[in-house]
């Protein structure tokens, strides 16, 4: 007759899930950790808080809306704040790497990085359809 230990370190013995040891759940996890293990490297803190301000958010748009270079004087017109505030936002979305700017003069004029930024979202897409496929999704049930 076998005893089964049940002091809290005995491994001996011990009743273990099969699905928690199998090679198949081993398997499983290891292609789920591989094919999401890019997926980080995309979610990039600098572009998700450049584009997560509003006001950030509003000028982006505004910029992408002109389809050309505007200055930054052109966006702080109309945009309800001060020029050194429209420049800050600016540097922040520069930083991202959503827009460019580039010094002519005396005067800054800003550019959407249109194939940049469809790029990182299209990357991003991608690796959340290879990492998350669609699932269909279970109705819940009314109250």
């Amino acid at each position: 007759m076998v005893q089964v230990s049940k002091s809290p370190g005995a491994t001996a013995g011990a009743a273990t899930s099969p699905a928690a040891t199998s090679p198949a759940a081993t398997a499983q996890a290891e292609t789920e950790s591989a094919c999401c293990a890019g997926l980080e490297d995309l979610l990039s803190p600098r572009l998700f808080k450049a584009l997560s301000d509003p006001r950030r958010l509003q000028l982006f748009v505004r910029l992408a809306g002109e389809g050309c270079a505007c200055t930054v004087g052109q966006l702080a017109d109309g945009s309800g704040v001060d020029l050194s505030v429209v420049s800050r936002h600016l540097a922040v979305l520069r930083d991202a790497g959503v827009i460019s700017c580039e010094k002519r003069g005396k005067e800054v004029w800003c550019t959407v990085q249109s194939g940049e930024v469809a790029g990182i979202l299209r990357d991003l897409a991608d690796a959340l359809d290879a990492c998350c496929p669609a699932r269909p999704t279970e109705e819940r049930p009314t109250p």
